[in-house]
């Protein structure tokens, strides 16, 4: 078995994470910052084994969407974790599923969680920064040149996935109306 460089994965994540702020500030999705909150971020911890049993066999066939469900899938804790985090944060992974399993989640989560209507004009900004940094996340996976179906590019994937996630939240958030405020202690 390969050894895992995890030095190298640290800064491919912090890399993809900046560049997929950069894409989201351009676009007007993000403020210029990637909001966060510790709740979100470990609530990925418990969603993503299971995320990633369905992600995985997509990566061949569906690149884009195997990585960019993880968005929809941190929009959805995003929003709510706004909602009613004591009930939410329990919410078994499967539930996120639209009528299709996997397949339709993104569809779900807007509708469904988010409250948009799928032809709305915020639902297809959503859907556009999503697809731009899915692209983006595969395009920056494809230029490592890590052999495929390998223990590293497992890792690599994993880990443009939590960021696709992160970025999901962070946008949800934002919509919500989110930000962060200098505060003056005194």
């Amino acid at each position: 078995m390969e050894p895992v460089n995890y030095e190298f994965l640290s800064h491919f994540e912090q890399h993809i994470e900046t560049e997929l702020l950069k894409v989201c500030v351009s676009d007007g999705m993000l403020p210029g910052t990637l909001l966060r909150s510790d709740d979100i971020d470990n609530r990925w911890k418990e969603l993503a084994p299971e995320y990633m049993v369905d992600s995985v066999p997509q990566v061949q066939h569906y690149p884009t969407v195997s990585v960019a469900w993880a968005a929809y899938l941190g929009a959805a804790v995003a929003h709510e974790w706004d909602c009613d985090w004591e009930t939410f944060s329990k919410k078994p992974y499967k539930n996120y599923y639209g009528s299709h399993g996997y397949d339709d989640m993104d569809e779900n989560i807007i509708e469904n969680i988010l409250g948009l209507r799928l032809d709305s004009e915020q639902a297809k900004k959503t859907e556009d920064i999503i697809r731009k940094c899915g692209e983006l996340c595969v395009t920056m996976i494809r230029r490592e040149a890590i052999e495929p179906q390998s223990v590293m590019a497992f890792h690599v994937f994993a880990r443009a996935c939590k960021v696709m996630f992160r970025v999901g939240a962070a946008i949800e958030l934002s919509r919500l109306g989110y930000k962060y405020e200098k505060v003056a202690l005194n």
